[in-house]
């Protein structure tokens, strides 16, 4: 029983000794919080560049309809046309945002989006559209004239002229300032983090919040970073191949 009770009171001891030893351990350095925040980060990222690619998909269909439409001869098109892109560039995005996913359903219930990517998605959609649709309207009116007089002369509607003549033209002309547009919508995607999306700004601020830690905006930096020299060296590839065909 002596052995038995001799135990029983060192236990306290060593109870008490491994907590002291626990308080006292080093902290993780900042090189593993770096590394082990990189999955959760990476993840978000993903969210990050789905909300960019979808978004810009979308607003280069949206924005060929503007585009046509604005230097239409009609104003009963042009008109509504002109009007969208005045709105969408005259307002700022987060405030698009935010009627999208807060006033919108106010106003009209059957538009209550509940989902914040779609919400997200719509709203770059929309607004990336306008600027869009003046880079397409700028690329076409830079073709010369002469090239729609001498296909409508040979025949071809003014569609016609327009898919086989002029846009094809004028899309290389468009490469670089799309090019650009992409670049500058990945990096606005930052603004969803006020709806709560999870994107790469929402999970480090979330993660600099939990863990009292600035050190998080370096790694996310880091990230924004390099996704913008990647698509800028393959953007800035793709304008040399097309330019040698100019």
């Amino acid at each position: 029983m002596d052995v038995f009770t001799q135990i029983s009171g060192w236990l306290p001891m060593l109870s008490a000794s491994a907590d002291a030893a626990a308080q006292t351990a080093d902290p993780p350095n900042a090189l593993e919080q770096i590394i082990g925040w990189l999955p959760v980060l990476f993840k978000a990222t993903g969210t990050t560049l789905g909300l960019t690619v979808t978004a810009v998909l979308t607003a280069l269909v949206i924005s060929v309809f503007l585009a046509l439409g604005k230097i239409s001869r009609r104003k009963i098109i042009s008109f509504p046309a002109t009007a969208y892109v005045f709105f969408f560039r005259g307002t700022p995005l987060l405030m698009q945002l935010f009627f999208v996913y807060y006033t919108l359903p106010l106003i009209v219930p059957a538009f209550t989006i509940n989902d914040r990517f779609t919400a997200a998605y719509i709203a770059f959609s929309l607004n990336v559209a306008a600027y869009l649709a003046e880079i397409i309207r700028a690329a076409i009116q830079s073709i010369d004239k002469g090239q729609m007089e001498a296909a409508v002369s040979l025949g071809l509607s003014y569609g016609q002229a327009m898919r086989l003549v002029v846009i094809p033209q004028a899309y290389r002309r468009m490469i670089p300032p799309v090019c650009n547009e992409f670049v500058m919508v990945l990096k606005d995607t930052s603004l969803v983090s006020i709806i709560a999306l999870t994107d790469l700004t929402f999970q480090t601020k979330m993660i600099a919040s939990n863990k009292a830690s600035a050190l998080v905006y370096i790694p996310a930096m880091g990230i924004y970073l390099i996704l913008t020299a990647v698509f800028t060296i393959a953007f800035n590839r793709l304008e040399k191949k097309l330019s040698v065909y100019e």
